[in-house]
């Protein structure tokens, strides 16, 4: 029998083993991992646009290949960083924050624990045949953890034409609807988001009563669906501040 000095030291070596190998797989792999990582979040924001992006008949964003999805990303979406005053911040200053210093790198997560003062938004406008529709991204919180999503809204800065949705851990079948069932995201489409100034974008449970405003809930979601209105009402109104100076400035 080995000593008790074996045991301990051969396990060591294993562990050490092991750990360099995992080091050295996550090093090797971990551009393409982030490559596929971005790719993914572009996806999920031009989802918000779908209707405008030129898709065959039956096609879905899902089914663009990568290099598809790039290229509609970087032909027709400009990005900007905006903080809570409305204001453009450079690149650099973002880079200093977040390597690459564009919106597509800014972490919703990160910037949902800090004061709501301090915090970035990243705003994409998507530009095709001389008009520009503005996809803003927010985050909340559903049933059991973070939920997100990426909201077109047309030149008016007040009509949605396009939502996609996603989470961490919703229930499936009931709130992680939001994203599995693409015709959660499709109610949002044509709906008003103010009132006579007033936020009025709302998920209803038990159903739509105004049409203009309200989504139908998603039945045994009641949580999940509450999440998704604060979410939004909260979110979209951090970029109110911008959209004020653009419509100051007639563009």
């Amino acid at each position: 029998m080995h000593s008790t000095n074996y045991v301990i030291m051969f396990i060591l070596a294993l562990t050490s083993l092991v750990a360099v190998g995992l080091t050295t797989l996550r090093e090797v792999t971990y551009e393409t991992a982030e490559m596929n990582k971005a790719i993914f979040n572009k996806r999920e924001v031009i989802k918000a646009v779908a209707d405008f992006i030129g898709l065959e008949e039956g096609q879905k964003v899902g089914d663009l290949s990568d290099e598809r999805v790039l290229e509609i990303f970087n032909n027709d979406v400009k990005q900007v960083v905006v903080d809570m005053d409305g204001n453009v911040v450079d690149q650099q200053t973002v880079n200093g924050i977040y390597k690459g210093g564009l919106a597509e790198h800014i972490d919703m997560s990160k910037e949902k624990k800090k004061d709501e003062k301090e915090r970035l938004l990243p705003l994409y406008m998507f530009s095709k045949d001389g008009k520009t529709k503005y996809i803003v991204s927010v985050i909340g919180s559903g049933l059991w953890d973070e939920i997100w999503g990426n909201i077109a809204i047309e030149g008016d800065l007040n009509t949605v034409v396009g939502a996609s949705f996603d989470h961490k851990g919703e229930t499936p079948g009931l709130g992680a609807e939001i994203k599995d069932n693409p015709s959660f995201a499709a109610k949002f489409k044509g709906k008003k988001i103010y009132n006579d100034g007033m936020m009025a974008l709302n998920v209803r449970k038990g159903g739509a009563k105004d049409m203009t405003y309200d989504v139908d809930g998603i039945s045994g979601a009641t949580v999940t669906a509450d999440g998704v209105t604060e979410m939004l009402q909260r979110g979209i109104k951090y970029y109110n501040p911008y959209f004020s100076k653009i419509k100051s400035s007639g563009k």
